[in-house]
Protein backbone atom coordinates (compact mmCIF):
# COMPACT_ATOMS: atom_id res chain seq x y z
CA UNK A 1 0.00 0.00 0.00
CA UNK A 2 1.36 3.40 -0.97
CA UNK A 3 1.73 5.80 1.96
CA UNK A 4 0.34 9.28 1.55
CA UNK A 5 2.93 12.07 1.75
CA UNK A 6 1.99 14.95 4.03
CA UNK A 7 3.56 18.20 2.88
CA UNK A 8 4.44 21.08 5.19
CA UNK A 9 1.93 23.94 5.16
CA UNK A 10 2.68 27.30 3.63
CA UNK A 11 5.10 28.33 0.95
CA UNK A 12 8.60 27.00 0.39
CA UNK A 13 10.95 30.01 0.73
CA UNK A 14 12.55 31.18 -2.53
CA UNK A 15 15.99 30.68 -0.88
CA UNK A 16 15.22 26.98 -0.31
CA UNK A 17 14.01 26.45 -3.89
CA UNK A 18 17.13 28.25 -5.19
CA UNK A 19 19.33 25.88 -3.16
CA UNK A 20 17.44 22.83 -4.47
CA UNK A 21 17.95 23.94 -8.07
CA UNK A 22 21.50 25.19 -7.31
CA UNK A 23 20.58 28.51 -8.89
CA UNK A 24 20.24 32.12 -7.81
CA UNK A 25 16.99 33.24 -6.13
CA UNK A 26 16.34 35.63 -9.05
CA UNK A 27 16.41 32.60 -11.42
CA UNK A 28 13.67 30.96 -9.35
CA UNK A 29 11.59 34.17 -9.27
CA UNK A 30 11.96 34.71 -13.03
CA UNK A 31 11.05 31.07 -13.73
CA UNK A 32 7.89 31.25 -11.64
CA UNK A 33 6.78 34.51 -13.26
CA UNK A 34 7.60 33.35 -16.81
CA UNK A 35 5.94 30.00 -16.27
CA UNK A 36 8.86 27.74 -17.20
CA UNK A 37 9.35 26.77 -13.55
CA UNK A 38 5.92 25.31 -12.66
CA UNK A 39 6.34 25.22 -8.87
CA UNK A 40 4.23 28.16 -7.76
CA UNK A 41 2.73 31.57 -8.40
CA UNK A 42 3.77 35.21 -8.11
CA UNK A 43 1.25 37.88 -7.12
CA UNK A 44 1.21 41.59 -6.34
CA UNK A 45 -1.81 42.96 -4.49
CA UNK A 46 -3.69 39.76 -5.29
CA UNK A 47 -3.03 40.00 -9.04
CA UNK A 48 -1.13 37.19 -10.77
CA UNK A 49 2.23 38.32 -12.23
CA UNK A 50 3.16 36.54 -15.47
CA UNK A 51 5.56 38.91 -17.27
CA UNK A 52 9.21 39.61 -16.46
CA UNK A 53 8.58 43.31 -17.15
CA UNK A 54 6.25 43.36 -14.13
CA UNK A 55 9.14 42.38 -11.81
CA UNK A 56 10.09 46.08 -11.53
CA UNK A 57 10.18 46.88 -7.80
CA UNK A 58 8.74 50.36 -8.44
CA UNK A 59 5.36 48.68 -8.90
CA UNK A 60 5.49 47.23 -5.38
CA UNK A 61 6.43 44.00 -3.66
CA UNK A 62 5.76 40.66 -5.33
CA UNK A 63 4.72 37.74 -3.17
CA UNK A 64 5.89 34.30 -4.23
CA UNK A 65 4.07 31.10 -3.33
CA UNK A 66 6.06 27.94 -3.95
CA UNK A 67 4.06 24.76 -3.50
CA UNK A 68 5.85 22.08 -1.43
CA UNK A 69 4.01 19.42 -3.50
CA UNK A 70 4.92 20.92 -6.89
CA UNK A 71 8.55 21.38 -5.84
CA UNK A 72 8.63 17.74 -4.76
CA UNK A 73 7.06 16.58 -8.03
CA UNK A 74 9.56 18.61 -10.08
CA UNK A 75 12.73 17.83 -8.11
CA UNK A 76 12.10 15.02 -5.63
CA UNK A 77 13.02 17.43 -2.82
CA UNK A 78 10.80 17.05 0.25
CA UNK A 79 10.50 20.35 2.15
CA UNK A 80 10.01 19.89 5.89
CA UNK A 81 9.37 23.55 6.73
CA UNK A 82 12.94 24.81 7.07
CA UNK A 83 13.64 28.41 6.10
CA UNK A 84 17.06 27.94 4.42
Amino acid sequence: MESEITFAGGSVPVAVAARVYQKDASWVRAGIISGWLPIGKATRNGKLITKIEEMDSRYGRINYYISPKLLYEETGYFWKGEKR
